[in-house]
C-alpha cells in the first residue's frame, strides 16, 4: 500500500485507502442494470495536518467525486475515508452529523451553491443553527467575525447573493465553510468560476486562512499554475485512478508519469526563452469511458510509451523515490527517469508465464 503521506511531517489528519465509485448504468424496459460507470476507481492518498493536496486531472476524471466521496455526500462503493481517526464511510447517520462541524466543503460555482432567497447572514449562520444551541446575539456575532476573516464588509450581512460579485460570492461560500470551526476542507474548483483577476484574491484568501486556523485542504483544480502555488504535494488523476503523487516542486521540475508529463507539458512559461523550448507532448485518440476502462493500464490507449505489458497488467502506486509514488510499470524504484524498460515487479510476472 503506498503511503502518500510520507513526504510530510505528523499525522495525516485524513487517510484513503482503496476508494471506490461506481454508478450503476440501468437500460431496458425493467430498468436493469447493465454496467458501471467507474468514476473513482481505487484511489488511496494520505493528507496529513495542515497540509494542501492538490488533485489535478483534466475533466471527467474522478476529481470532483473524490471530494464528495471524501465528506460522504455520495454512498462509498468500496475503500474506507479515515479523518480524524473514524472512518467516514461506516459512521451512522447520527455519527455522520455529529462529524460534519469538522469537515467542509468550499463549491465549484458560488452561484449555484447559495440560495438566492436567503441573506448574506442567514447563509454563513445556517451551519449554527442546525449544530449550536447558541442565542441569536451568539449567531450573529460569530457571522460578523467570520466576514470579517473573509473580507466582507458587515453592512452587505442583509443582502442576497445576486447582489454580489462572483469573488465576494465565493467568499461567502469560504465563510460559511468555516463556520464551524472545521478542520478538514475540500475546495472543488473554488476558482474555476471566477475571472483571473479574482482567483489569486481567492486563493491568497484561502492560504491566509490556513495558516492563521491550521486548516488542511483537498484542492482540486485543473488549473496547474494556482495549484503549484498553493498545494504541498500534487496527485495527478486520470479515469478514476491516481497516476502520480509526488511533491509539489519534485512534480513539476521532472515529473514521472508519462500522463504527468504530457498534462505538465501543456503549462506556459512566463519566461518568453523558455517558452520558445517547451516542447508539448500531444496525446492521440480520446479518454476511454469510465463504463469501460481498457485492461491493464488506464493510459495504455494514449501512453506514447506503451509497451505489451501495459495492456495486460495494471500497475499499481508505488513508491520509486523517497516520497514519489507512480502507478507506470516502465517507471520503478530503480529507473524513475521514466525508461522504457520494465520493473522488477514486471520482470517476475514475466517470469512466471503469466503473459505470452
Amino acid at each position: 500500500m503506498a503511503d502518500g503521506g510520507r513526504i510530510a511531517q505528523g499525522k495525516p489528519l485524513v487517510q484513503v485507502r482503496d476508494l471506490k465509485m461506481h454508478f450503476p448504468i440501468y437500460a431496458g424496459i425493467l430498468r436493469r442494470k447493465v454496467g458501471a460507470v467507474k468514476a473513482v476507481d481505487g484511489v488511496s492518498f494520505d493528507i496529513m495536518a495542515g497540509e494542501t493536496l492538490g488533485l489535478v486531472g483534466e475533466s471527467g476524471c474522478g476529481k470532483s467525486t473524490v471530494g464528495r466521496a471524501l465528506l460522504r455526500l455520495y454512498e462509498l462503493t468500496g475503500g474506507s475515508v479515515v479523518i480524524d481517526g473514524e472512518d467516514v464511510a461506516t459512521l451512522s447517520p447520527d455519527a455522520l452529523r455529529r462529524k460534519r462541524p469538522m469537515m467542509q466543503m468550499v463549491f465549484q460555482d458560488p452561484q449555484a451553491s447559495l440560495n438566492p432567497r436567503m441573506t448574506l447572514a442567514a447563509i454563513i449562520g445556517e451551519p449554527l443553527d442546525e449544530h449550536t444551541d447558541w442565542s441569536d446575539e451568539k449567531k450573529t456575532a460569530r457571522v460578523h467575525e467570520l466576514m470579517d476573516q473573509v473580507g466582507l464588509n458587515r453592512r452587505f450581512a442583509n443582502r442576497y447573493p445576486h447582489e454580489f460579485s462572483g469573488g465576494q460570492r465565493q467568499r461567502i461560500g469560504i465563510a460559511r465553510a468555516l463556520a464551524l470551526n472545521p478542520k478538514f476542507i475540500v475546495c472543488d474548483e473554488p476558482i474555476a468560476a471566477l475571472d483571473v483577476s479574482i482567483q489569486a484574491q481567492v486563493v491568497n484568501l484561502l492560504e491566509d486562512l490556513q495558516d492563521t486556523l491550521g486548516l488542511t485542504y483537498l484542492f482540486i483544480s485543473h488549473d496547474l499554475s494556482m495549484v503549484r502555488h498553493i498545494a504541498d504535494r500534487v496527485a495527478v488523476m486520470y479515469l478514476g485512478q491516481i497516476a502520480e503523487l509526488s511533491p509539489r516542486e519534485a512534480l513539476y521540475a521532472r515529473p514521472l508519469h508519462p500522463y504527468a508529463k504530457a498534462l505538465l507539458s501543456a503549462v506556459p512559461e512566463a519566461d518568453p526563452s523558455l517558452e520558445a523550448t517547451r516542447q508539448r507532448i500531444i496525446l492521440t485518440g480520446d479518454v476511454p469511458s469510465p463504463a469501460n476502462p481498457p485492461k491493464g493500464c488506464n493510459f495504455c490507449t494514449r501512453c506514447p510509451q506503451v509497451i505489451p505489458m501495459c495492456r495486460e497488467v495494471e500497475p499499481k502506486l508505488t513508491e520509486v523515490e523517497p516520497g514519489r509514488f507512480v502507478a507506470c510499470h516502465l517507471v520503478g524504484p530503480n529507473n524513475a527517469g521514466g525508461h522504457a524498460s520494465p520493473g522488477a515487479e514486471v520482470r517476475e510476472h514475466n517470469q512466471q508465464g503469466e503473459l505470452s
